[in-house]
């Protein structure tokens, strides 16, 4: 595996940092199956999975061991999903969210084993939801819409482009995605920041199934702000940077916003003091939009968002494994369970770039293998620990 010396990997996030655009735009042709994962990926974890190596054969088993894969699960769509706060009340919340995530699971199985029956049983639930689903209400409503539609395109992007059977509906599957999902994950949110990230990467990969290369700039765009405003930087000055009409405008307001927290150090997120619950969410979008888009040809990691997510990672993963937390640092107590968010982030940047992770690295591996939170990451030791492609 290539590998780049410290510094230079250290110089160039620093150029990247100081010369990024302010939004990337899209590729001229998208790469599919690319959203998150790509085909190369796929297949490396195939060949390692099928030789039996580990860690890949541990998380292929867990993740086929799981609810998710059961090859005889009933899809529970709802044409109207009503979450609110903390998903209370729960009128298809938890439903919706878990179907996609099988959806991805059995599209995964899928490509590991080609049997054709996983295939078929993420294809019957994805005909379900978009046969059902007419929208979204109450408080939790643009969250729950990222969280299911992040799993929704990462499934159909892989049984769209791999599987040699037929899909009979999948164009109803994405009018449901263009018209259910993409308008309310492409507004954005003010509220805490895991919420814009998270529909972020959901307007991501439902503009690269689609193919809208407007819907993929827009989303973008606002995730290169909302990252910046998320991941505290030294460089970024006396306060962190902010997201235009959130009228965030005095520090006070500011350190209110940010759970309380008046000492800004590098790596601190927005969410820290909350807590690593919700940090994790946030952490895990900024990986998947940048793995995107390192897949369909515009590499974020060279720039700050590469930086930002190398020191969220390790700031949150140094108190995670036990490191005393400071007194100045959220009055000297944080709410742990950052989840399992780290091996995208881990694998591109210590990996594939070289980068020293220590905090990350000891984390990452103590987690491995890592499997899903239920809401919208899952089996990401199988699709990138220590992937080279």
């Amino acid at each position: 595996m290539r590998r780049i010396p410290l510094l230079a990997a250290a110089a160039a996030l620093l150029l990247g940092a100081l010369t990024a655009p302010a939004a990337h735009s899209a590729p001229s042709a998208f790469v599919h199956p690319g959203v998150t994962v790509s085909r190369s990926q796929l297949d490396f974890a195939r060949t390692e999975v099928l030789a039996g190596a580990q860690p890949w054969k541990a998380a292929y088993d867990q993740m086929t061991a799981s609810k998710y894969a059961d090859l005889n699960r009933t899809p529970k769509p709802r044409a109207t999903v009503e979450c609110g706060p903390y998903s209370n009340p729960d009128l298809g919340c938890t439903d919706e969210r878990e179907d996609a995530i099988a959806a991805y699971t059995d599209a995964l199985a899928w490509y590991i084993t080609k049997d054709a029956r996983y295939a078929q049983k993420a294809i019957q639930i994805m005909d379900a939801w978009s046969a059902t689903i007419t929208g979204h209400t109450n408080s939790n409503a643009p969250l729950q819409t990222g969280w299911a539609g992040s799993s929704w395109a990462k499934a159909a992007e892989i049984i769209r482009y791999t599987y040699t059977g037929t899909w009979a509906n999948e164009a109803r599957f994405a009018t449901m995605l263009r018209t259910v999902y993409l308008p309310t994950v492409i507004k954005g949110s003010n509220s805490n920041g895991n919420w814009e990230l998270t529909m972020m990467e959901a307007a991501v990969g439902i503009s690269v199934f689609l193919e809208d290369r407007t819907s993929y700039d827009t989303a973008m765009a606002k995730f290169r702000t909302r990252t910046a405003a998320y991941v505290y930087l030294a460089t970024d000055g006396s306060v962190p940077k902010t997201v235009p009409g959130q009228n965030l405008d005095t520090t006070a307001k500011i350190v209110s916003y940010w759970q309380g927290q008046s000492t800004f150090v590098t790596g601190l997120t927005q969410e820290t003091c909350r807590d690593f619950t919700h940090t994790g969410y946030g952490i895990s979008a900024i990986s998947h939009v940048a793995e995107t888009s390192r897949i369909q040809g515009q590499d974020l990691y060279g720039t700050d968002v590469g930086e930002r997510l190398r020191q969220a990672l390790g700031f949150q993963s140094k108190y995670q494994l036990g490191a005393a937390v400071p007194g100045w640092l959220c009055g000297g107590s944080l709410n742990l369970g950052l989840g399992p968010v780290t091996e995208v982030g881990y694998n591109a940047l210590h990996n594939r770039l070289g980068i020293a992770m220590t905090n990350t690295q000891a984390l990452t591996l103590d987690n491995r293998p890592a499997g899903t939170n239920n809401l919208f990451v899952a089996w990401e030791t199988l699709t990138h620990g220590d992937n080279p492609s």
